[in-house]
């Protein structure tokens, strides 16, 4: 497979040698993605201008830009940003014979506006010996009574959680979301605040026994040495095994609208779903890869297999301002 792809990449390479640089726009820190980045400078001899900033603030720049825009490549960290940025006329449709073999459908855009570069899951993380794992068989079971002013997670501002909403929306209705949003906030140990990380400390330290975190959070705190012990004092539940699956979402990266430089942007994404790179992610960065063949890091292994929602992810930015009305209503702050 990996040859595969790579006869692909490089005899598109070969046809747009002429392309000397793409201007990148990434929600993603630039440690997490600089090294990808300049490897793919390294093989093919274009020049990649990087950008970071927040997701919003970075499509608002794209927007106020309009048809000046120096950007050709918008890398977001979570479908809800990418699909915001395609209703807005913000990303054009690629067609990569490339992309289509490498990533499953669901995890991009029907239309090929944007498409999935890595998964992170948003499971349960529960303090052990304070929490009987066998008494969460899904998600919706923390809305039990025995896990009231137990349960650490964040605010509803927080695109991650309006996308796991979302995908509830899509799997069981608005009805059983908005009662399972209402039982969870009636269980909160406190108002949400903090990130991923926060909601992990706070269960080790005591504050909850369970919190709902994106996976590559608490991987990165193995690496982290002032937030290992806390990482090593939770273990990994894995919600409705017996039905939908685990809440997912994706990293993902879509061509700009008006990219001055398409063809070699078409390129970079392409690159990001080699073995190569996506080898990468899965072993520095703690994110699940989307080629089914390539390793996961030795920490996630540590997590457990899992069966994954297989939801259309374009259905989490279609849904998301439906998730934040049942969250407004159910007194998720």
């Amino acid at each position: 497979m990996k040859r595969q792809f790579m006869v692909l990449l490089f005899s598109s390479v070969a046809a747009f040698v002429q392309a000397a640089e793409v201007n990148v726009y990434s929600a993603r820190q630039e440690e997490l993605i600089k090294p990808v980045l300049d490897k793919f400078s390294a093989d093919t001899g274009i020049k990649v201008n990087l950008i970071t900033g927040k997701p919003d603030e970075l499509i608002s720049r794209m927007a106020s830009e309009g048809r000046n825009s120096p950007a050709d490549v918008l890398i977001s960290t979570d479908v809800g940003r990418l699909y915001r940025a395609q209703t807005q006329g913000l990303l054009q449709p690629v067609q990569s014979e490339l992309l289509t073999k490498a990533i499953p459908a669901h995890l991009r855009d029907p239309q090929q506006h944007w498409f999935g570069l890595t998964l992170r899951a948003r499971p349960v993380i529960y303090v052990p010996g304070k929490v009987d794992p066998t008494r969460i068989n899904t998600i919706e079971d923390l809305t039990k009574p025995e896990f009231k002013g137990r349960i650490c997670i964040r605010s509803s501002d927080n695109i991650y959680n309006q996308s796991m909403l979302a995908a509830m929306i899509a799997s069981v209705g608005e009805a059983k979301t908005l009662e399972f949003a209402k039982g969870l906030v009636a269980n909160f140990a406190q108002p949400p605040t903090g990130g991923d990380r926060d909601q992990i400390k706070a269960a080790a330290a005591g504050v909850c026994d369970i919190a709902i975190a994106n996976t590559y959070y608490l991987a990165g705190m193995f690496d982290d040495a002032k937030d290992a012990a806390a990482a090593k004092a939770v273990k990994v539940l894995w919600p409705n095994q017996q039905d939908r699956g685990a809440h997912i979402n994706i990293s993902g990266a879509g061509v700009a609208k008006y990219a001055p430089n398409k063809a070699a942007a078409q390129q970079l994404i392409e690159y990001m779903v080699l073995p190569e790179a996506q080898n990468w992610y899965a072993s520095k960065n703690h994110e699940y890869p989307v080629l089914a063949d390539v390793a996961w890091s030795p920490v996630l292994q540590g997590f457990g297999t899992f069966k994954a929602e297989q939801l259309p992810l374009v259905k989490l930015g279609e849904l998301n301002a439906k998730a934040l009305q049942l969250m407004d209503q159910a007194g998720w702050k």
